[in-house]
């Protein structure tokens, strides 16, 4: 196996790059309008099929975790760009609820091999240059670019499903025909030696026991990064609907969705500064504060521009991911470094599984002003004792390195 430094150094910019590749969607921007206009689905079905994605990405997201670990970082990519090829292309065929379900069934499949892998290939690839120290600020760059490509996307969604339906799904498949070429380029780092694993079951079990109830500072991060993730997510799917409702033209659609992935790039980037300079406490309380902030005012505001309210959630989304990745990464290892982060996605999805439905009927019965007021108040109960948890578990060796 190669791993001389320069063939380790190109795996970052090539990380950087696939992630760029891998949130260029273009049918996101559009995506719920393809599901209500193209297929007939309602909110309700909209926010089930979403949990039945996360479900399909529980049912992947720990084993392929784990055989990222096993297997290689890159070979698990390889697997999610295979998948990733077959699900967009079902969805040039799906014509019913059941034939959309079937897409989303295989790409939760892919983005669990994605989740913790391409995270974890690049902690290995700096520590094996002996620079994990610098991890969060590179991390930080990766979602930068990834946003940077989902504006990408968004700017030309909107003309391409003017111009075919399908053909955002069609340019999907093209991306990931050429992410497939670049994971193929990448680098594996040499994996450190380690005692001989006699039962892969015992293995895995043994690494959910150090996560969930062995290490609290592990199981406090993946339990406020779980909710603080969740917060942002709701709106992904609700925001459309909303623009439709608010009079926002459909012409902007695409510009509106390109300025929210901006925002979480720039504060993706800000992140590690920001917090170097306001410490954990500060970071906790500015999450909190743009959550509730932002589901007041999409709740309060009726007009045109009321969608800027959800810029707060995607700059918390930005702000939140490197900080809360830094710290799963030091509490791993090579040999479950891409399952303990497999662990953290496992338990946003089965939040998501949970509560989702739920939040897609309220919308449907009670309208999504009041929805969003609701969760502005349901999201300060929860994060406070989230916030409190994570803080009182954080080491001092982390304080000292980011300022906290």
């Amino acid at each position: 196996m190669n791993t001389d430094v320069m063939p380790l150094q190109n795996n970052i910019a090539r990380l950087y790059v696939f992630s760029f590749l891998k949130m260029t969607l273009f049918p996101m921007a559009i995506i719920t309008l393809f599901w209500k206009d193209q297929i007939g689905l309602s909110l309700t079905d909209i926010l089930l099929l979403q949990a039945i994605f996360s479900v399909a990405s529980i049912l992947f997201e720990y084993p392929s975790g784990y055989l990222s670990d096993r297997l290689g970082y890159r070979t698990g990519l390889i697997l999610a760009c295979l998948l990733a090829i077959g699900g967009w292309s079902l969805y040039t065929l799906a014509d019913s609820f059941a034939g959309v379900v079937l897409a989303e069934i295989v790409l939760g499949g892919a983005w669990a091999f994605i989740s913790g892998s391409d995270s974890a290939l690049l902690f290995e690839t700096l520590r094996a240059q002996g620079r994990e120290e610098c991890y969060a600020r590179f991390d930080g760059r990766m979602p930068g670019c990834a946003q940077t490509g989902e504006a990408a996307g968004a700017l030309f969604a909107g003309v391409m499903y003017a111009a075919w339906p399908l053909l955002p799904f069609v340019g999907q498949i093209a991306l990931w025909i050429v992410g497939l070429g670049l994971c193929l380029t990448l680098t594996e780092p040499e994996a450190e030696k380690g005692p001989a694993i006699h039962s892969h079951l015992a293995e895995a079990l043994h690494t959910c026991r150090y996560a969930l109830l062995e290490n609290r500072h592990v199981r406090a991060t993946i339990l406020f990064g779980t909710v603080l993730g969740i917060a942002s997510f709701y709106t992904v799917w609700l925001i459309q609907p909303y623009m439709q409702q608010t009079g926002v033209p459909i012409a902007w659609f695409g510009p509106v969705w390109a300025g929210a992935n901006l925002t979480i790039a720039l504060c993706s980037l800000l992140s590690q500064r920001l917090h170097f300079a306001w410490g954990h406490r500060g970071m906790a309380a500015l999450f909190i504060a743009l959550i509730v902030a932002g589901y007041a005012g999409l709740s309060l505001s009726g007009g045109v521009w009321g969608f800027l309210f959800y810029y707060l959630l995607t700059a918390m989304r930005g702000l939140q991911g490197p900080i809360m990745r830094n710290h799963l990464q030091r509490a791993s290892r090579r040999s479950n470094r891409a399952s303990i982060l497999s662990l953290h996605s496992l338990a946003f999805r089965i939040l998501f599984v949970a509560t989702g439905p739920l939040v897609g009927l309220s919308a449907d019965h009670l309208g999504l002003r009041p929805t969003f007021g609701l969760l502005a108040v349901l999201f300060a109960v929860a994060l406070l004792p989230g916030a409190w948890l994570f803080l009182k578990t954080v080491p001092n060796t982390v304080d000292k390195v980011t300022g906290g």
